[in-house]
């Protein structure tokens, strides 16, 4: 790729703060959907799933551990790599210390559609020190969209129908596991749906995009070829 031209001090200054301005007005964009989302509306959840943890068998409830919002972050597996999907792992790879989400009443747990040994295996490959859940049996991730089975449901990805995934050109969204967001909240013993998203909607809680987007050269080897934290070669040098 051409890299950006080399100014003076004063050029580069007066650049950087055109792009400021757009900047801002992003952030200011940004707060007022963010807002908006915190404004949805809710479902309330009727059937009861039931999923494999590390403690054994685990309602939705107690997905929670007690608090009163819970993230789900749904896991792409790659049945071809006995893994989870790169891009999934690059996301999981940055999510902060539980910690700070708890302080929050808020609990983020991970969701696979793969069978339990496997994940298992999987997390303890990875180091991560997150909830982990195996949703095998239930029809979590179809009720949510996760898994794309029209034997099993009709497909919907993205908030789209099979039919329209065809005519934008998506087919690869129509069928199998695909990476996604839900938001749940707690009040009592009830549990309502609040929020999810799918595709380029979770690029925001992707950190090292995020980070090599303040970057000249981008994302690199990031878009289309992302890897495993333990599969790169040696550590990228220069060879400008």
């Amino acid at each position: 790729m051409d890299l950006p031209p080399v100014v003076s001090p004063e050029e580069w200054l007066a650049a950087r703060k055109r792009l400021l301005a757009e900047e801002k007005e992003l952030t200011r964009q940004q707060d007022a959907v963010s807002a908006k989302r915190r404004e949805l509306p809710m479902i309330k959840i009727e059937k009861d799933y039931v999923f494999q943890g590390a403690n054994g068998k685990a309602s939705l409830l107690d997905l929670f551990e007690g608090r009163r919002q819970l993230i789900v972050y749904h896991m792409m597996w790659r049945p071809d790599l006995d893994a989870g999907c790169p891009s999934c792992s690059i996301l999981i790879d940055g999510i902060g210390h539980p910690a700070h989400l708890n302080a929050a009443n808020t609990t983020l747990a991970i969701v696979s559609r793969v069978e339990w040994d496997s994940l298992r295996r999987y997390f303890e490959r990875m180091g991560w020190a997150l909830p982990f859940y195996s949703s095998e049996g239930s029809d979590f991730n179809y009720d949510f969209h996760a898994t794309l089975d029209e034997a099993v449901a009709p497909v919907e990805y993205n908030f789209r129908t099979k039919l329209e995934l065809i005519q934008l050109g998506q087919e690869w969204m129509t069928s199998g596991d695909m990476p996604g967001t839900s938001v749940f909240l707690r009040e009592g013993e009830d549990v309502f749906h609040t929020y999810s998203s799918y595709a380029r909607g979770g690029d925001i809680q992707i950190t090292t995009h995020n980070y090599l987007d303040l970057t000249p050269l981008g994302r690199q080897v990031h878009v289309g070829q992302a890897k495993h934290h333990d599969k790169y070669p040696a550590a990228a040098t220069d060879t400008a």
